[in-house]
């Protein structure tokens, strides 16, 4: 799925599975490695971690349906100042929220942690999980399209 405007761009794919053959554990035959592609102001990167199980893949599209739809409450920051993203997984790499919504817009929050930071940001031992975003301006349309999009991705990638 593709997010992006003027001045960010966030790509995102599901590669498939970590384990390409399925064993007798259910939890370890599900994850999967996605592929992330970032471009900001301050620099470029990617990224390929198995950081999401598949049922936790299928729900970031319901989450981005939800978003369009007005279904996900803005957030700001926390009570010590950081943020935590409305959505998120076992592995805290990837997470995302919503930032701001006007008539027809959002303004989307990707959290990227970890393996999923740029790497600049790489190295501090989890300290600032989920502080560091990716904030993307999206009309509704384009946020249903990239929901559309990750569902493509996943379709040939069922839950074993």
């Amino acid at each position: 799925m593709l997010l992006n405007d003027p001045a960010n761009r966030v790509e995102l794919r599901p590669l498939g599975y970590q384990f390409p053959r399925a064993g007798a554990n259910p939890y370890d035959d599900n994850w999967l490695v996605i592929s992330g592609s970032v471009a900001t102001s301050e620099g470029t990167w990617s990224f390929a971690d198995p950081c999401l199980l598949t049922g936790e893949a299928r729900e970031v599209a319901v989450w981005l349906r939800a978003a369009a739809a007005g279904k996900v409450a803005v957030t700001g920051l926390g009570a010590e100042g950081e943020l935590s993203p409305d959505t998120w997984f076992i592995e805290p790499v990837l997470a995302f929220s919503l930032a701001d919504r006007t008539e027809g817009w959002v303004v989307l929050r990707v959290h990227l942690s970890l393996e999923a930071a740029p790497p600049w940001q790489q190295g501090d031992n989890g300290a600032d999980v989920y502080q560091f975003v990716v904030e993307v301006r999206l009309d509704t349309a384009a946020l249903l399209e990239a929901a559309d999009q990750w569902e493509l991705g996943l379709a040939s990638i069922p839950t074993r």
